[in-house]
């Protein structure tokens, strides 16, 4: 059986997913989360194959928070299960590490398959989540993992002062992060550029 970790925030989500897959014949879901803490946690008490996560789980700060799980237990396997744009996610995500960007849009039964798949080695770039990437705008492949996640805070109302105390970095990084991303997007105030991430669906 493949054991898998379902974290995610909300109970819809992990009563729909441990109903789907509790009669199914190579899956187990053997621990639900809804906080990234409880994710270590779960992983000193059970044998976990595949971590499905949410990248909007209460508690997973930021793409470092996952590449470090991924180095401390290299035989788990992590799907991405979220709602946040491929296009502008997904690779910067797989390099780091991440097994499969899968959209919360996408069937149960797609998610099955790509549990089952990827437990076997299975997994081509196309069902990583990469296809609709290569295809996409320019725009995104400039931004680096930081700075999608400062465009992403910013655009959610946050001040340089939360971002620093959520990312860990001090005010004046932020502070340069946000001019990269005037440069970088071509917008000359922060009025544009959330305007500029909603049209990049980062929001």
């Amino acid at each position: 059986m493949i054991s898998v970790c379902l974290a995610d925030n909300l109970p819809a989500v992990h009563f729909g997913v441990k109903s789907y897959f509790r009669e199914h014949p190579e899956i187990n879901v053997v621990a639900n989360v809804a906080e990234f803490p409880l994710i270590l946690e779960a992983l000193k008490n059970k044998k976990i194959d595949v971590l499905v996560v949410d990248l909007e789980l209460k508690g997973l700060k930021n793409i470092f928070d996952l590449k470090s799980l991924i180095s401390n237990n290299p035989k788990m396997k992590i799907i991405v299960y979220t709602s946040l744009n491929e296009q502008v996610y997904a690779s910067n995500f797989i390099k780091a590490g991440v097994s499969v960007f899968l959209q919360k849009s996408s069937k149960l039964e797609t998610l099955g398959i790509t549990i089952v798949n990827l437990a076997h080695g299975l997994i081509s770039n196309e069902t990583r989540g990469l296809s609709n990437y290569r295809g996409g705008n320019e725009m995104y492949r400039k931004l680096s993992n930081r700075e999608v996640e400062v465009l992403r805070f910013l655009s959610n109302g946050k001040k340089n002062s939360e971002i620093s105390k959520i990312l860990g970095l001090n005010e004046k990084t932020i502070s340069t992060y946000k001019l990269r991303l005037l440069k970088k997007l071509n917008v000359s105030n922060l009025v544009d550029l959330v305007n500029k991430a909603n049209n990049l669906v980062l929001v």
